[in-house]
């Protein structure tokens, strides 16, 4: 089954160049997805080494088990917002690095059943948790029009925000939307044939997405209990791949590196090298930010 999905892990030499400071020591994978950056962190690190997985994607962390086959790795099904309550189920005094890949893995891309592309019709999905009851379809299906245009605006970014909800709630009108092909068909109806880079419903299948996993809310819940993840001398990675995200994580950090208790690793966000992008596309809007807690 696992090998039914290929996966490359973004910038896994340079995170773990910055992060792996400990060759024995802790670390968390805050999403672990199909695996690639714990597999490439422990070909790293030593024996005595632990990573910790976290994932609410239970298909995929079963895959990144399979993947990884390393007795290294514990994996849990639970939001990276629970690694401070299994660091102290397991007596660990915090980790030595933690990774927040935020982006989503090729699996849940790739597989229509899931409903995240654009490109392959499947069921309005979207969840990373199947036993989330909030999916695309119940957002899309029975928000009200206010709701529709505030997930739009806000975490879409997308200027026709009114409009697209109005097309939708005509449209459910005549009947459930269901699958990513209507709602797509949908979203082209508003803005005509065009060409462009970025499909039109780029930013409302983002929008919904973001929705109906509370991803923000989640980015923001861990940005503030990094002080009970990573220990003193410790340092934290997180991998974005909109501007929301990274906003929200440029901000914290910066908020952070004032209360002189954490250094900034790289003032800047670091971006995949340009081989790395011609090789994956899905690498290119990837932005690195690292903070170090600074020691007692």
């Amino acid at each position: 089954m696992s090998q039914e999905w290929t996966h490359i892990p973004i910038m896994a030499r340079e995170i773990a160049d910055i992060l792996l400071t400990n060759p024995e020591g802790v670390y968390v994978d805050g999403t672990l997805g199909l695996g690639g950056h714990a597999k490439y962190f422990l070909s790293r690190l030593g024996p005595q080494a632990r990573i910790l997985g976290f994932d609410k994607d239970e298909e995929a962390l079963k895959m990144a088990e399979e993947r990884v086959n390393d007795p290294r790795l514990s994996v849990f099904h639970a939001s990276y917002t629970e690694a401070p309550a299994r660091l102290a189920e397991l007596n660990l005094p915090g980790a030595d690095g933690a990774l927040f890949d935020l982006g989503l893995s090729s699996y849940q891309l790739d597989n229509p059943q899931r409903g995240f592309s654009i490109m392959n019709n499947g069921p309005l999905d979207m969840r990373f948790d199947r036993q989330n009851p909030l999916s695309a379809a119940v957002i899309v299906n029975t928000w009200p029009m206010a709701e529709l245009e505030r997930i739009l605006k806000d975490y879409g970014e997308e200027r026709n925000f009114t409009k697209i909800a109005l097309a939708i709630m005509q449209a459910r009108r005549q009947g459930p939307i269901e699958t990513t092909g209507k709602l797509k068909e949908i979203i082209e109806g508003v803005y005509g044939k065009r060409g462009g880079k970025t499909h039109p419903a780029t930013q409302t299948f983002q929008a919904l997405r973001i929705a109906c996993n509370r991803e923000l809310e989640t980015v923001e819940n861990v940005l503030s209990a990094l002080g009970d993840i990573v220990k003193p001398g410790g340092r934290a990675a997180v991998l974005t791949f909109h501007s929301l995200e990274d906003r929200l994580v440029k901000n914290r950090f910066k908020e952070l590196a004032k209360t002189g208790g954490w250094l900034l690793v790289n003032k800047h966000a670091l971006a995949p090298q340009y081989e790395e992008v011609r090789e994956n596309r899905r690498a290119r809007s990837a932005k690195l930010r690292v903070i170090e807690r600074v020691k007692l």
